[in-house]
């Protein structure tokens, strides 16, 4: 038999493991997004190499490339997971405003998309403009995601760790 966890305990519990690095669990969700934001760029740049494009500026082999986009990706989703971790299960949807709204709205599709990319990747049976499309829509979601929550917090809210 488990036992219940009060939602306050699980907040208090995320709070105080954010907090022994940041200065709070609000700053510390602003980092980790600003990280994936980052390794989601390294994406798009490896991503555009791998189809051809920007050969002449990435002059590194398809094989190391590749790599790069793989852990890229990896590491970006894992950065994500103490985001989600956060807006999901203690704050949840919210359409206070405007930009809360649009946050909310984009949030809940971003996994599902990311899902949706891991399958056309996986799965040969798709249009070659599938996973481009689909990878550009993760990257724009998550820039949103981040315009959203970490630029408006660095900007308007407070700029440290």
């Amino acid at each position: 038999m488990s036992a219940y966890v009060p939602t306050a305990d699980i907040a208090s519990s995320y709070a105080d493991a954010m907090e022994s690095v940041f200065s709070s669990a609000v700053a510390g969700k602003a980092w980790f997004a600003t990280v994936a934001v980052v390794l989601a760029v390294v994406q798009i740049l490896t991503a555009a190499r791998m189809w051809g494009k920007l050969s002449g500026l990435i002059r590194l082999p398809t094989p190391t490339v590749q790599r790069i986009h793989r852990w890229s990706g990896r590491l970006a989703l894992l950065f994500t997971l103490p985001v989600v971790f956060h807006c999901v299960t203690i704050l949840g949807f919210q359409s206070g405003d405007t930009r809360v709204l649009v946050h909310s709205v984009v949030g809940s599709f971003l996994y599902g998309i990311f899902a949706a990319k891991m399958v056309a990747i996986r799965e040969h049976n798709f249009p070659s403009w599938v996973i481009p499309v689909a990878g550009g829509s993760l990257f724009a979601g998550l820039v949103v995601l981040w315009v959203t929550s970490s630029y408006w917090y660095f900007t308007e809210v407070n700029f440290g760790i």
